[in-house]
């Protein structure tokens, strides 16, 4: 029977075998892996990141693998900065290690599309403050710094007048201390309003979060003011540069009895999609072209309809979906 995925995130509990609080040099790991649009500004981004870090004291290991979210790896780096990725990029196991390397008190800097990826990750929203919505062609805009007490923004101009691409945002974490805003009455294309912030840092789940929205041009990565506003956000990330597992709440893998699979009928005619509905019922459909209502509180199968569709070959009902807005105009699509 081929049903639809429905994804749990891995995740498990697992002595380390390393100290509960380490103190040690300044690592840092700039990750710019993509699954969806790779800035062409990538490399120049991590040349400036290298060089930030030989001028100011942390090494820094840049990789696209996402092999190195793995605990054994995260312990050794202070903070972890997504330079432009994008997409979905790490799976389940990395996102459960990650969120342990936040909670034991490491950093995380977001420059420019780490907004723009694991859309189906809350957690990680939460960590960089909001998701890419949209952006109009690139061109100058001013920005207003309007917080200047902090490493990322105390060298800044009160109005700060650049070119770059500028991201509207969705799903904006309320509880971020905003830094920069833009002011869209200065360029066209914002739709983010009075308070369209630019960038933020917040305390998180344990460890710190910073992200700024520049960095789409190569020739941001050459502009003083912003290597020092990135500089910045990087050291206020690292912090006192120590982690303490103990403190973490993510687990690493699934205890053994977490999942039990229940049976709820036997000897159908090749059933091949399902979908849950609101009132704790289960729709699904065969091959031959019944479609069927299985209801999960009293166990009862009831048929509410059969098409006459032709079977022979790779023909039949094969394919269903709810639509968006099931729940009010309870609409449903088969194929």
């Amino acid at each position: 029977m081929r049903f639809k995925n429905y994804i749990i995130p891995f995740v498990f509990s697992m002595v380390t075998l390393f100290s509960c609080s380490t103190k040690k040099e300044v690592n840092v790991l700039v990750f710019s892996k993509t699954s969806g649009f790779r800035h062409g500004s990538i490399e120049a981004g991590q040349k400036a990141i290298e060089k930030l870090g030989m001028e100011n004291g942390f090494k820094v290991t840049v990789t696209e693998n996402a092999d190195y979210f793995s605990e054994d790896s995260l312990v050794n780096y202070s903070a972890v900065v997504f330079l432009n990725s994008t997409g979905d990029v790490l799976d389940y196991y990395q996102q459960a290690d990650f969120e342990r390397f936040i909670q034991s008190g490491g950093g995380f800097v977001g420059v420019h599309a780490a907004s723009d990826m694991e859309y189906e990750w809350p957690w990680y929203n939460k960590l960089v403050g909001a998701y890419f919505k949209g952006h109009p062609k690139v061109q100058e805009a001013t920005l207003k710094v309007i917080n200047k007490n902090h490493p990322a923004t105390s060298m800044l101009p009160n109005e700060w007048v650049r070119s770059d691409e500028w991201y509207n945002f969705k799903k904006i974490n309320t509880d971020v201390n905003v830094l920069i805003e833009i002011d869209e009455s200065s360029y066209e294309g914002g739709d983010n309003g009075s308070n369209h912030p630019m960038a933020w840092y917040h305390d998180y789940d344990g460890g710190r979060a910073f992200y700024t929205e520049f960095g789409h041009t190569n020739e941001t990565f050459e502009e003083p003011l912003f290597l020092q506003h990135l500089l910045g956000g990087i050291q206020y990330a690292i912090g006192e540069n120590t982690k303490d597992y103990s403190k973490t709440t993510s687990d690493r893998l699934p205890p053994e009895n977490r999942f039990v699979r229940t049976v709820l009928a036997q000897n159908l005619e090749e059933p091949m999609e399902l979908e849950y509905l609101p009132n704790d019922k289960i729709l699904f459909i065969e091959r031959i072209g019944t479609v069927i209502v299985y209801d999960l509180s009293t166990g009862e199968m009831t048929t509410v309809n059969k098409l006459d569709v032709e079977t022979k070959g790779e023909n039949g009902l094969l394919g269903m979906a709810l639509d968006p807005n099931f729940e009010t105009n309870k609409w449903i699509y088969i194929y």
